[in-house]
């Protein structure tokens, strides 16, 4: 693996980012390239637009290999701590086992840090245990059972 930087998304990084949400067993029935551009053009230009909240992606000779969504939340628990939130995050199958997904946590861990966070939260599909496995690893405690009701 040559040199891999981390950095804000940019617009023209949506194509790539999209591309790796849909290449993995869960997202290749939600997302796709092909489908409703409109939408993500959207959602990406209201998280750019949102100070808290932000699309980090690693970068390789040009090329996005990893992403991950990164929102800070002004909380009113742990007496008025600020939390992030880690969500979406993807590494192109070419770069997985490398320590490239660890260097991208860390990148986002150190930016919760910096903005003030005490603690960090994500929560993972009970479909993706090697995800959960690498979760643990790098530090997070299944503490919580989640719960979503789709729209």
């Amino acid at each position: 693996m040559s040199k891999v930087t981390f950095r804000t998304a940019r617009r023209g990084d949506l194509a790539e980012i999209i591309a790796l949400m849909a290449d993995d067993k869960l997202g290749k029935n939600r997302e796709s390239a092909e489908g409703n551009l409109q939408a993500y053009e959207q959602a990406f230009a209201e998280i750019d637009h949102e100070p808290n909240n932000m699309v980090i992606v690693a970068e390789e000779g040009g090329i996005v290999v990893g992403t991950l969504q990164l929102t800070f939340i002004a909380n009113l628990t742990f007496e008025g701590a600020r939390r992030a939130l880690i969500e979406a995050v993807r590494v192109a199958d070419s770069h997985q086992g490398q320590g490239l997904g660890k260097r991208l946590m860390s990148y986002a861990i150190d930016l919760a840090r910096e903005h003030g966070c005490k603690i960090v939260q994500l929560t993972s599909n009970k479909e993706r245990p090697d995800a959960i496995r690498f979760y643990e690893q790098v530090g997070f405690q299944p503490t919580h059972v989640g719960f979503k009701l789709y729209l």
